[in-house]
């Protein structure tokens, strides 16, 4: 089994933040300054207006919706301001496709980290399945952290991680992942917990490479000797469904972020492991931190 070699500190020198001014992005907000100071990153705001309002009112009442939008993003803007005071920052107003104008300015500004909120007001499947969230999760070419439905809006501004719970399947594609759970271990001096989910029972009475001891000493060996000093870390095997068992570890563990990497989407097709996009998706919507997932 190959270890994870040295715990080299990951860069994350720039972050996009991708809001539309809801409570769900405000929700996303703390993790993203959160994660600036930590890594002394610049943090870009983004704001894409993609002219949606204007399909249910009639033309007529254009200017109008025009004026209230203009007043609402400047009163945003002047908040977004007061929030991002002391981090370097700037502030990216666009109109458009928001997957497009975020992909642009992904490449452009060689942006390391996206940070996102999602909501469940019409199901968060729905959302996230057939919606610009859908859309990032599997085209991204840099992490995502998404902070779900389920997670406290209140608070006030201070993101403590004091708990990181890595979900792995031994996949290249999932282990891409690992270097992130790692750094961010250390730099919030956070405990550590890896977990692998087997989903059949019988498949470890079959093979004894995948009998609960096997796993566990492959969790094992992916944590570097030096880093088992800061990141106190935890090892788990469970059996049953990946998504809801990295959900009840996540639950149980009062983890405060869940990283999972995730393989390749290749057009619309879904990769046959148990840490792909669906699962992904059945995690940010029932966890109740945020989820970052590293395309491996």
């Amino acid at each position: 089994m190959k270890t994870l070699g040295a715990t080299a500190r990951i860069s994350l020198k720039n972050i996009l933040f991708a809001t539309d001014f809801s409570s769900a992005s405000g929700g996303a907000l703390p993790y993203a300054l959160a994660i600036a100071h930590q890594y002394e990153a610049k943090v870009y705001a983004v704001h894409v207006n993609t002219r949606d309002t204007y399909t249910f009112v009639p033309p007529a009442s254009w200017s109008a919706v025009a004026e209230m939008e203009e007043r609402e993003v400047q009163e945003e803007t002047k908040r977004l301001e007061e929030q991002l005071k002391g981090i370097p920052h700037e502030l990216v107003f666009h109109e458009g496709h928001v997957w497009e104008v975020l992909s642009d300015i992904i490449e452009k500004n060689e942006i390391d980290l996206l940070v996102i909120g999602t909501h469940g007001r019409t199901g968060v499947q729905k959302l996230l399945l057939g919606s610009v969230a859908e859309e990032i999760l599997r085209l991204a070419p840099c992490p995502v952290l998404t902070v779900g439905p389920n997670i406290s809006a209140n608070l006030e501004g201070v993101v403590e991680m004091r708990e990181i719970l890595f979900a792995t399947d031994f996949s290249p594609e999932s282990l891409a992942a690992a270097p992130y759970a790692i750094s961010l271990a250390q730099e919030h001096q956070a405990q550590l917990s890896l977990l692998h989910v087997l989903e059949r029972v019988d498949a470890a009475i079959r093979d004894p490479e995948l009998s609960a001891a096997s796993l566990l000493h492959r969790l094992q060996a992916l944590v570097p000797t030096e880093a088992e000093l800061w990141c106190r870390p935890k090892y788990f095997v469970t059996y049953g469904s990946p998504a809801a068992q990295i959900v009840e570890l996540a639950k149980a563990r009062h983890a405060d972020l869940i990283v999972m990497g995730v393989r390749r989407a290749e057009g619309h097709m879904v990769a046959a492991t148990h840490l792909g996009r669906a699962t992904a998706h059945n995690v940010v919507s029932k966890a109740e931190c945020p989820v970052l997932t590293v395309r491996g």
